[in-house]
């Protein structure tokens, strides 16, 4: 069911996920929603939180860059609960937006190859070891289960000139 995506500056942003500890239908109809969500808002990501849902988990579903309608597969999602980042290297810029901001881009400085270790929605243990955007997008989501959003990491002048224009646009 397509569940209300939480709009910056919500509170509800700042809190820190708890882990998941019960792998069960109630954590499956979260990951159910959250695709739902994500597909109607257009999105290649969501965190839990995004959804109001203080839970450690995240999906992301990269559309296919050879597909000329960046169509998404429900298969081709990765559920990722508990993610630990086991490494973080190489550092590059990518432009980024977020479901909780929307209409808002900027490039942020992130590391380029992550390793992440996570389980699936029946508890069972993954490594991923990935590099570019889809590590862009571990590291974005991650941060929501942190507590933050990536407009954090702008610099201080470009984090004043947002919050002036953000607050204008919801006068």
């Amino acid at each position: 069911m397509i569940q209300d995506i939480v709009i910056y500056p919500d509170k509800r942003l700042k809190i820190v996920s708890s882990e998941v500890t019960e792998f069960n239908e109630e954590l499956h109809q979260l990951l159910e929603d959250m695709y739902d969500t994500m597909v109607n808002k257009k999105g290649v990501g969501l965190a839990a939180i995004q959804i109001g849902v203080p839970k450690r988990v995240l999906i992301i579903n990269l559309p296919e860059e050879a597909s000329n309608d960046e169509e998404i597969k429900k298969d081709d999602t990765l559920e990722i609960i508990n993610p630990v980042f086991i490494e973080k290297n190489y550092s590059w810029k990518n432009q980024e937006g977020c479901l909780s901001i929307p209409g808002f881009y900027e490039d942020i400085e992130r590391a380029k190859h992550v390793i992440v270790e996570y389980q699936d929605r029946h508890g069972k243990k993954h490594t991923i070891d990935t590099d570019e955007f889809l590590a862009v997008a571990l590291q974005h989501e991650h941060d929501h289960l942190e507590g933050k959003v990536f407009i954090e990491k702008l610099s201080i002048l470009k984090r004043k000139k947002f919050e002036k224009e953000w607050k204008k646009k919801f006068k």
